[in-house]
């Protein structure tokens, strides 16, 4: 599975890296919501949840879905506005009068995007604003949601431009109450990351640059394909010349460990990339290779296996003494580990002894760990 960009034709001056602070005001917020996806921020999200004042944190919740779960396109307007320079402004003041030049379907379309994900990145839903049937389905979702979502997007689709003040008003709020002096301290290392990645770019060519932001990122040998290893199936086109060309990635210090990718039609493409965090270890694996290493580890057998090679090593023939089974039998389980990259495999004598690899294992789940190893 994966997100394609195309980019044939593009020239390499319309592929740019910038800071955006309204999304990374989406993210704050994400962050702020959804605590446990964030470990390393627990500081931050403690301290803030505990100053925010109990209104601004009612109001919140009128419209976390946009955040929460999923996130929201509105929050990179930029790359909506037909005509525009397809790149975030320097200030959220700046991005917020982005936002208001958003037509209202575009901005209804983007807002209720949780209600109809797939349709609406396919492009293959009528707007709800003028469509019965949309609007019915839309509401439908939203109620299967919860009568939060419910009452939200009936005040979407029925007062649009009351809730367009609504929510800058808000955004404005939290920029009041948290978000500006948050943003004095990471907006400078969001634009120098922006800047080292433009000058890699510039003198070593597109595939180095993708490799910096993530290794999830790569781009064929002829230049006109961006693929994106992610858990969903998607396609962007940076030449449409309906929005406008290009393709900006833009940097965020909230996002790990989401690599975002904005491809729905009629939007131009982004990259929401997440700086290092000192909690990743090493560069992610693939989505195949994870696949592989969670089939592996499925087997009962190969889960028993595991709780004997986490503790010591052993060969393959004192694994099937202990266990009960064929030598074939665990060399078949030990191929399915070793294909997955979970075991360290070594020659003692002449003997070969495999163990599990725990630092590996430990980037799956802790809970896995303490599972075999209690």
């Amino acid at each position: 599975m994966s997100v394609t960009i195309d980019i044939a034709g593009l020239p390499a001056e319309q592929i740019g890296f910038a800071p955006s602070p309204l999304a990374e005001l989406c993210m704050a917020l994400h962050a702020l919501s959804q605590p446990a996806h964030h470990p390393g921020l627990h500081s931050w999200t403690t301290a803030t949840t505990a100053s925010l004042d109990p209104s601004l944190a009612d109001r919140l919740l009128e419209a976390d879905f946009m955040w929460r779960s999923s996130f929201s396109d509105i929050f990179m307007a930029f790359a909506g506005v037909p005509g525009g320079t397809g790149r975030p402004a320097g200030t959220l003041a700046e991005e917020l009068d982005v936002l208001d030049r958003l037509d209202d379907e575009r901005f209804v379309m983007a807002a209720l995007e949780h209600c109809w994900l797939a349709l609406y990145n396919e492009g293959g839903w009528p707007s709800p604003l003028d469509n019965p049937a949309a609007r019915a389905k839309a509401l439908e979702t939203a109620a299967a949601r919860g009568p939060r979502q419910l009452e939200f997007s009936l005040r979407l689709l029925d007062d649009t431009a009351g809730v367009r003040v609504w929510l800058r008003r808000l955004l404005e709020d939290c920029d009041e109450a948290f978000f500006a002096e948050t943003w004095r301290r990471i907006g400078p290392r969001q634009s120098a990351d922006a800047r080292h990645k433009a000058e890699v770019l510039r003198h070593r060519g597109l595939g180095a640059a993708l490799k910096e932001v993530s290794a999830a990122l790569s781009v064929d040998e002829a230049h006109t394909t961006i693929t994106v290893d992610k858990m969903v199936n998607g396609q962007a086109t940076a030449t449409d010349p309906r929005i406008g060309a290009g393709l900006v990635l833009v940097p965020t210090n909230f996002g790990w460990p989401h690599l975002l990718v904005l491809h729905a039609p009629g939007w131009r493409p982004v990259v929401h990339y997440p700086l290092d965090s000192p909690e990743l270890a090493s560069s992610p694996g693939s989505v195949e290779l994870m696949q592989r290493r969670m089939e592996a580890l499925a087997h009962p057998m190969r889960m028993m296996l595991c709780r004997s090679l986490a503790r010591a090593p052993y060969t393959t023939s004192e694994l099937a003494t202990v266990h009960g089974i064929t030598a074939p039998e665990v060399s078949r389980h030990l191929a399915a580990l070793k294909k997955a990259g979970l075991l360290h495999t070594r020659r003692q004598g002449r003997y070969v002894q495999h163990q599990l690899d725990l630092s590996v294992v430990a980037r799956i789940g802790t809970d896995f760990i303490e599972g075999i190893l209690r």
